[in-house]
């Protein structure tokens, strides 16, 4: 947490998004379009993935903090429904660059959820940071 000039504290913006934000700046990355079959595919096929991938992404904690804000009842609609069809993206077995390429597998997706941090990222909370970190570091081994 850091504190703004008008003294509100302030979530601390992962390395990894700062690093996006340096990538992306000034290009288009569109957000994913929300579609009906979401939910049940990001619950069905998240952690599946995600056990995959979290030692191969430098994005894993911010992919399960998103999960985590998009189970939260506390989490508005709209804001669900980004996060929702971002992690979608993420699961799909077919994107516009296979997961198993070395070096640039995960690029889409990292863009993707990128796109949908930067939509919603103040509703992304520190308790659901807290729950991704403890969930990957039993995940990570």
């Amino acid at each position: 947490m850091t504190a703004s000039p008008a003294g509100m504290v302030e979530p601390q913006t992962a390395p990894y998004i700062l690093k996006m934000e340096k990538v992306t700046r000034g290009l288009p990355v569109p957000l994913p379009e929300p579609a009906p079959g979401d939910e049940q595919l990001v619950r069905g096929g998240f952690w599946t993935k995600m056990r995959k991938a979290a030692k191969r992404t430098s994005f894993a904690r911010e992919a399960v903090a998103a999960y985590y804000c998009a189970a939260d009842p506390a989490t508005p609609t709209r804001v669900r429904l980004i996060l929702l069809a971002a992690l979608a993206y993420f699961i799909m077995p077919v994107d516009a660059i296979p997961d198993f390429i070395a070096g640039l597998g995960f690029t889409d997706d990292a863009a993707v959820l990128f796109a949908a941090w930067r939509a919603v990222g103040p509703e992304i909370k520190d308790h659901h940071r807290e729950r991704a970190r403890a969930k990957l570091e039993v995940v990570e081994g």
